[in-house]
């Protein structure tokens, strides 16, 4: 396999905006993402997850360590890498047609085109007989999901997911989780998935990256050998590679936990 993105020795530093005092939050980190992967990062709260996808997204200047995707260094935003984040970062004013399509247009794509694969992304995601509704006409799940489908439109080397599941409610969550699965299968595309949750977690990725509190170092990394055609959640609780990397990696979280707790 070829490795899409490499970090490599990255320390990041900032300093806080009441106190002004100088926060580490990233530690010398190293860790490679292969063609086609999924893998999601766990941590305690504050160890630096999401200041790592504002890195890789080119949102956040760096300057300790190397981050690239195939071999180009990141210096700032690129098509290269899509972002979806937690919030439903869609246009209010334009359709879901329209918001799929909207890195097309910047491209300058053809309309024809555009809207052959704007429909081919609609339908994968499961959207279709709403292409033509407003961002206000539809459910969460329904804007995260053209969120995922606006993203993956464009065609990034690899895909950052920054929680994007975490503001809907349960049972939708588990329906995202499997159709992620599903796009990912369909799609084959490269992601880089941060979470709070260790299930989801365990349920998504094929290695997770488990963190240390801040300052944020690879704790340990966790493989999870379930083929994708297998994760589904109504079977996972009876599937024991799931049950063993879920424990591993929620063991792992929590010794960082009570590590922070102490201090």
């Amino acid at each position: 396999m070829t490795a899409k993105l490499v970090v490599e020795g990255l320390s990041h530093h900032y300093p806080d905006e009441y106190t002004g005092i100088d926060v580490h939050a990233l530690d010398d980190i190293s860790l490679e993402v292969e063609e086609g992967e999924l893998v999601s990062v766990v941590g305690p709260s504050g160890c630096g997850k999401s200041t790592l996808l504002n890195i890789l997204a080119g949102l956040l200047p760096y300057r300790v360590g190397t981050a690239t995707v195939d071999g180009i260094r990141i210096e700032g935003p690129g098509p290269d890498r899509g972002v979806v984040f937690q919030e439903h970062a869609i246009l209010p004013w334009r359709t879901v047609n329209k918001n799929i399509g909207h890195g097309l247009e910047i491209k300058r794509m053809p309309r024809d085109q555009i809207a052959k694969r704007v429909q081919e992304f609609v339908n994968l995601v499961g959207l279709a007989g709403f292409e033509d509704k407003y961002p206000h006409e539809l459910s969460g799940g329904m804007k995260q999901r053209c969120a995922v489908a606006r993203t993956l439109c464009a065609d990034p080397v690899i895909m950052l997911m920054d929680e994007p599941f975490a503001a809907v409610d349960a049972q939708t969550r588990i329906t995202l989780q499997e159709e992620l699965n599903r796009i990912a299968m369909a799609t084959k595309k490269t992601i880089l998935f941060i979470t709070h949750s260790v299930d989801e977690a365990a349920f998504l990725a094929d290695r997770c990256f488990v963190f240390s509190a801040r300052p944020g170092r690879l704790k340990a990394i966790v493989d999870i050998n379930i083929p994708r055609g297998d994760r589904i959640w109504s079977d996972m609780n009876a599937n024991a590679d799931f049950l063993a990397a879920r424990d591993e990696i929620l063991k792992l979280v929590r010794e960082e936990v009570s590590v922070a707790t102490e201090e």
